[in-house]
């Protein structure tokens, strides 16, 4: 477990960082703000949205909102969301959005207060940020019986993602990530999911369109990207993770546990 000197020590580190990128154009460093990179975010959301099994009404919690982005693509759904995000500087950007049903808070999510139970909680790019098991606990406690958790990471055996994280003279040309975060390998991410007490875990490798690809190439990369992650041994390079878990119902209700998730073929971590 993370110790309180070093939960302090990270947390500052990470709102340093937020308001680092809160100087220029977080969403453009993050690759957001290309044709490619707005696709890419749309089908996440979209993924997440659909693997929280998101409906009209439905108390949702974000961690980690950043400057709000995703954020107006979850509350598009027309879920009650509640947003968290540690750098004030970024949320402040979140804030100017003014989306309805939304309530942003500005807290540290692991140690912060909040007035569960959640049907859902989600995120992007988030959860590697975090102090991971804590968190993972958390989340099994504002979640109601029978909810859901939805993020998308970054996967540790990608190529791009392995070298921003170790190779100290390219770490420069990716300064948008922080010296706090890391990225996931999905079996042992799986295996604190379950130590977590969460079920039905999924972690599956996906997203190959990389954001500066040009615009007139996303149609085919994003084709061959689609064929990638459903190949065997190479889909393990994605860019991404998409990670879902539930927490056990009350009482199963009969088939449930059975169901596959939609969306992306699912793949036990």
């Amino acid at each position: 477990m993370t110790d309180t000197s070093e939960a302090t020590q990270r947390g500052a580190g990470e709102i340093a960082h937020g308001r680092r990128l809160s100087l220029g154009d977080p969403e453009s460093a993050w690759g957001w703000g290309t044709p490619a990179g707005q696709l890419r975010a749309r089908r996440r959301a979209d993924l997440i949205a659909s693997r929280a099994r998101f409906e009209p009404g439905r108390r949702v919690l974000e961690v980690g909102c950043g400057t709000g982005m995703f954020t107006e693509l979850f509350a598009a759904h027309g879920v009650e969301l509640t947003a968290v995000e540690i750098s004030a500087d970024l949320l402040a950007r979140a804030c100017s959005r003014n989306l309805p049903n939304v309530r942003f808070l500005a807290r540290r999510f692991e140690d912060c207060e909040l007035e569960g139970p959640f049907e859902a909680i989600v995120g992007s790019s988030v959860a590697h940020h975090l102090d991971v098991p804590g968190s993972f606990r958390r989340m099994h406690e504002l979640l109601a019986p029978g909810g859901r958790i939805a993020f998308a990471e970054p996967n540790y055996l990608n190529p791009q993602v392995f070298l921003e994280r170790h190779l100290r003279f390219v770490k420069p040309l990716f300064w948008y990530v922080s010296p706090e975060e890391t990225a996931f390998l999905r079996w042992p991410l799986a295996r604190q999911l379950r130590q977590a007490g969460f079920e039905d875990v999924a972690i599956v490798p996906f997203d190959w369109l990389h954001p500066r690809t040009p615009e007139p190439l996303i149609p085919a990369v994003s084709a061959v990207g689609r064929a990638l992650e459903a190949t065997p041994l190479l889909r393990e390079l994605a860019g991404s993770l998409l990670i879902t878990a539930r927490r056990p119902p009350a009482a199963t209700e009969p088939g449930e546990r059975s169901r596959p998730p939609p969306g992306l073929v699912p793949s036990k971590g």
